[in-house]
């Protein structure tokens, strides 16, 4: 099963773009924080993990993301590759995704994001609606406080 679920921050606004058969594609790249511990000392970190976004959803990402829009994101990791100008072959790894959800508030130029558009899903949640995104992320307890 190829399956993962991310939650961060937009990096950038997502880029629009349109094939030549019309349909949208979104792109951007998201801050998932990775904490890690040495020793006593807590730091933390973040991947920047590429995001492409297909049809509706694309469009849908486009009208209402803006650059430190927090989302959670469910979808499929691909890997493709291509043959650079210099001959040498390429390999991209990105994630597909094929849900959004908006988490938390919104930066303060961002629009009003949208419930549900045509057969794109993008849901709109905050700890204080009792959405399923709620919870997610939440703090992990350091691995002597495991109940398991």
């Amino acid at each position: 099963m190829n399956k993962v679920i991310l939650a961060g921050r937009l990096v950038r606004d997502p880029e629009v773009r349109y094939t030549q058969t019309g349909k949208a594609v979104a792109s951007f790249t998201l801050a998932v924080n990775r904490r890690f511990s040495r020793s006593a000392d807590q730091q933390q970190t973040a991947d920047f993990i590429p995001i492409v976004v297909w049809d509706k959803l694309a469009e849908v990402c486009g009208n209402n993301l803006v650059k430190g829009s927090q989302v959670l994101i469910e979808g499929r990791i691909q890997i493709r590759s291509y043959d650079a100008q210099d001959g040498s072959k390429r390999y991209v790894t990105e994630v597909i995704a094929q849900e959004l959800e908006f988490m938390g508030s919104r930066p303060t130029n961002a629009p009003a994001p949208t419930q549900q558009f045509g057969g794109a899903q993008m849901q709109t949640s905050s700890p204080m609606m009792g959405g399923a995104a709620a919870s997610f992320g939440s703090e992990v307890p350091p691995d002597e406080e495991i109940p398991f």
